[in-house]
């Protein structure tokens, strides 16, 4: 089938090197314009066209896909179907209308939960034990469409945004591939969604990562490795910003008392009482523990502001920290 692929960052890329590598023909493929990025802002493409120039395919970049001019050029292509991941924009009924089998999207979710921006990072955040890729006919609606297929992955107890992002991004290859044979067949059936069951979740800022140390623990530390890579879990000490990057929550028989400074038990005590959420009650080289709402958060990988990530140890010999400093926001400090 005549293909056009839509998609943009790292975790469309393993789609389109699947359909390239298929018996299908890629004809064009649609990505987001050319963007400044990084402290330089220089001019910079998306992952999806360095990989389609790599293999000499044509590349469009529409300011909006949905302008009529582009959706002509779109028909000129003649489209089989158009494959849509990540593309990042929304496209109008006479744009989906453009191919003759429709446009299919790969979701990075178990529809209908999880519908919206970040699939990804939400599962990790909030404890899925199960998460996945989903193929779908798209209609006007954000992820509303048709269900086609599903392949289904059960989350590690230390999986991050990222590493779920790298397995569920390998994932989809082979279910586009699976479902573009069956759409070929006439084998492939359609299941509308429950919209009743369906659940939303937000686009992911920077600022969502400064940690309330007023939550439990359990909940810090699923959003610290839900936001590991980006964008990042984040607290403030002594002004700077404090990155958190791995931790684990503390059993009650695991708890341990400050053993820095001669007064480390007395801090460690009164650090422990309710209303104390931030404080630091132990300052070990096994990690920087921490109370929060309910329950000891136990730090074992962060980077402080201008510095690289390093483990607790590392840390603790060139930042002197002691049991009693409390971390928190920045106006607090």
């Amino acid at each position: 089938m005549r293909i056009v692929f839509m998609g943009t960052p790292d975790f469309s890329v393993p789609v389109l090197e699947a359909l390239i590598g298929s018996r299908h023909q890629v004809v064009a493929v649609v990505t987001q314009p050319d963007k400044p990025k990084g402290r330089g802002k220089e001019i910079q493409m998306s992952p999806v066209k360095k990989t389609a120039l790599h293999y000499g395919l044509t590349v469009y970049q529409p300011v909006r896909a949905r302008d009529a001019a582009f959706i002509q050029e779109m028909q000129a292509l003649k489209p089989d179907v158009m494959v849509v991941i990540a593309f990042g924009q929304i496209l109008s009924k006479e744009f989906l209308e453009v191919p003759v089998h429709g446009c299919i999207n790969i979701h990075a979710s178990l529809l209908p939960k999880y519908r919206g921006s970040a699939p990804v990072q939400w599962a990790v955040i909030n404890g899925e034990r199960e998460t996945g890729i989903t193929t779908m006919m798209m209609d006007e609606g954000i992820d509303t469409g048709d269900m086609l297929e599903k392949q289904s992955i059960l989350l590690d107890e230390k999986e991050t945004g990222g590493s779920l992002f790298d397995r569920l991004s390998q994932l989809g290859g082979g279910l586009i591939l699976s479902t573009l044979d069956k759409l070929e067949a006439g084998t492939l059936k359609r299941t509308p969604q429950n919209h009743e069951e369906a659940t939303y979740v937000k686009k992911i800022s920077k600022s969502f990562g400064e940690i309330d140390w007023n939550m439990e623990a359990t909940a810090i530390e699923r959003l610290i490795r839900g936001l590991n890579p980006w964008p990042s879990a984040y607290t403030w000490l002594n002004g700077k910003m404090l990155k958190l990057w791995e931790a684990k929550v503390l059993p009650a028989d695991e708890e341990e008392k400050s053993v820095v400074g001669e007064a480390a038990g007395a801090h460690s005590a009164g650090a422990r009482e309710q209303g104390n959420a931030g404080v630091i009650v132990a300052a070990l080289a096994s990690g920087l523990q921490i109370q929060t709402g309910s329950g000891i958060l136990n730090i074992t990988s962060l980077q402080l502001e201008g510095k690289k990530r390093m483990d607790t140890a590392a840390f603790l010999r060139g930042f002197p920290v002691q049991a009693g400093m409390r971390l928190g926001n920045r106006s607090d400090i």
